[in-house]
């Protein structure tokens, strides 16, 4: 079995009415939890990696990593970088394995956006790889704030319709209300996502995968786990999982997760070095976090995703 772009796995979650999890991982059992949660729940599962994971790890430990764990469990994997910010390390993935890059220039303006898409779409999918742009401010709720129009500075549905018929992209991340990093929401708020405009861009352009980056809930007693066992983690709040599972009935067929898993994995290891503390076999705290972040991500995988029972027959 190999590795597989997003495309049939999106047009079978748009038809649906799920998504796919996109999981930043940091480390092998991270990752390994991802991988052996989405064989347990028969699950499509997208393995996220940033440009600074690239340098840790090196680009070819990851993509032998990637691929052993396809031969050996079958499951359904397509290996996306995440935030690409350059047209450089969108093309260095697409020769090094990776099946979906994603073309961040969200921080130019629209016209020079679309150009630098458009020289990744050209140079991807000549080679198979499909392709993942956003625009629209991903931030946090304070830079979200409706000014000038319904829309502020978050995408906006004409502006997209464009956006993709220019530059022939495969998803649309947008900016509907998630942030990204732990600290998506000031305490006393309400989080809230804007379904009016994805509702209006699904209406708008019909059958396009829509993303949503920053989408991590960010577990209360993960949280307070943490600061038991001596972090300094106050008032993180994330995106609740009932307005995920509600975006991923639209026609939102990707949801980024990196920050829960840094916290469930963080949290376990905090309270093992401190009841502990004469323990220093790695593998007795390592293993104990990875299970934590594995039964995390399941639970996504069956509550929050709908996913579970959706891989491809025979994956």
């Amino acid at each position: 079995m190999a590795l597989v772009t997003t495309k049939e796995m999106f047009k079978r979650a748009y038809e649906g009415g799920y998504s796919i999890g996109a999981f930043n991982v940091d480390n092998l059992e991270t990752f390994q939890a991802v991988i052996e949660a989405a064989h347990a729940k028969k699950s499509p599962v997208i393995i996220a990696i940033t440009e600074n994971v690239i340098k840790y790890f090196g680009i070819t430990y990851l993509r032998k990593i990637v691929e052993a764990a396809v031969e050996e469990t079958g499951v359904e994997v397509a290996l996306h970088l995440d935030h690409g910010k350059s047209i450089e390390i969108c093309k260095y993935c697409c020769d090094n394995g990776f099946t979906s890059v994603m073309i961040d220039a969200s921080a130019y303006d629209f016209e020079e956006n679309i150009r630098i898409t458009k020289e990744v779409v050209e140079y991807a999918h000549a080679r198979g790889v499909v392709v993942e742009s956003e625009l629209g401010a991903i931030a946090g709720i304070e830079d979200g704030e409706v000014t000038g129009d319904k829309y502020g500075v978050f995408t906006h549905p004409e502006q997209a319709k464009e956006f993709v018929e220019r530059t022939g992209i495969d998803s649309l991340a947008i900016a509907v209300g998630t942030a990204h990093g732990a600290y998506k929401f000031k305490p006393g708020t309400t989080p809230y996502l804007r379904f009016d405009i994805i509702e209006e861009i699904a209406k708008l352009i019909p059958g396009l995968p829509l993303v949503l980056h920053g989408s991590s809930m960010v577990p209360q007693d993960r949280i307070e786990m943490i600061n038991k066992f001596g972090g300094e983690m106050p008032a993180a709040i994330g995106i609740p999982g009932n307005l995920l599972r509600d975006a991923s009935k639209l026609a939102v067929c990707k949801i980024n997760q990196g920050s829960d898993l840094r916290v469930a994995f963080t949290s376990e290891i905090r309270k093992i070095f401190v009841e502990q503390p004469r323990e220093y076999e790695i593998r007795k705290y390592t293993a104990p976090a990875k299970k934590v972040v594995r039964e995390m991500i399941e639970d996504r995988l069956d509550n929050v995703f709908m996913s579970s029972g959706h891989a491809v027959e025979g994956k």
